[in-house]
């Protein structure tokens, strides 16, 4: 348990004793910091400790009411509070996945010092999500899910009747047998939780962010059977990064990137580190 900005955030600290680096590791939705589990052996293995909290909304401490907080910035605020409250001053590596990739987009651009390399997973810089809304009628249909998200009552409410068998659903193409898809859902369960994980959907800002370019080393991993997220956005995410980057693409691989390809991750996570050593 840490405490950070008021709040208590349920927190996994890996690695060992004499961790050469830090990575933080921000999960999305509607998953946990649980999702990082078959990833984070190999980067302790390079010697790396790993930090991966619960996010706003995820930890039963820190979920604060008004939809309106469940931002890019106040998450990003919360990660840096936490690392503060660890005693982890100097720059980390940041990795984020779906909307741990939002708020760690929004980190790497307007806080760089406090970040040595950024992995994204799955979801582009915004302003490239923004361009594949604006243009692309394929990523449109993609995103249609989020209009139910932002319904306050109606999403709990279909999400959570015939015991989450649509929360479930949507880990259909990830190759997760039950019990593993159940780690995610179970604790979403819970109204209040299932509420605090789907404002940050409510918070979501409806026009383009104003969101500067990436200075940091960054390698963007996205896989091509993203049901939520198609190729235009993928492919114009190199414009709005300026420091070093790659992009990966995993072909054959489903949005759950960190479960099904883990190994694969974690070599692309541990590739960016080192470029940076």
């Amino acid at each position: 348990m840490v405490e950070a900005r008021g709040f208590t955030f349920e927190v996994s600290v890996e690695g060992p004793a004499d961790a050469a680096g830090t990575v933080l590791l921000l999960h999305g939705f509607p998953q946990n910091g649980t999702m990082w589990s078959a990833v984070r052996p190999a980067l302790h293995a390079a010697g790396l400790r790993t930090v991966a909290p619960d996010q706003r909304g995820y930890s039963p401490g820190a979920r604060p009411d008004d939809p309106a907080v469940y931002t890019a910035a106040e998450g990003t605020a919360d990660a840096l509070a936490i690392l503060d409250a660890l005693g982890i001053t100097g720059p980390v590596h940041l990795v984020g996945h779906d909307w741990g990739a939002i708020v760690g987009w929004y980190a790497a651009a307007h806080h760089p010092d406090r970040f040595r390399t950024w992995t994204a997973v799955s979801v582009p810089h915004q302003s490239a999500v923004a361009h594949a809304l604006a243009t692309d009628e394929d990523q449109r249909q993609r995103s249609a899910y989020i209009r139910l998200f932002r319904i306050p009552g109606k999403a709990e409410d279909t999400l959570l009747e015939d015991d989450g068998r649509r929360l479930r659903a949507i880990f259909g193409d990830s190759g997760l047998d039950a019990a593993d898809i159940d780690r995610y859902v179970a604790p979403l369960l819970d109204r209040a939780a299932l509420t605090g994980a789907l404002n940050w959907y409510r918070g979501l800002r409806r026009d383009a962010p104003d969101l500067p370019p990436v200075t940091i080393p960054t390698t963007y991993v996205w896989s091509d059977q993203d049901l939520a997220l198609g190729r235009t956005g993928a492919e114009k995410c190199a414009e709005y990064v300026t420091g070093p980057y790659e992009f990966v693409e995993l072909r054959g691989v489903s949005h759950w990137i960190p479960d099904q390809e883990p190994k694969r991750l974690a070599e692309a996570i541990l590739t960016r580190v080192n470029s940076a050593a």
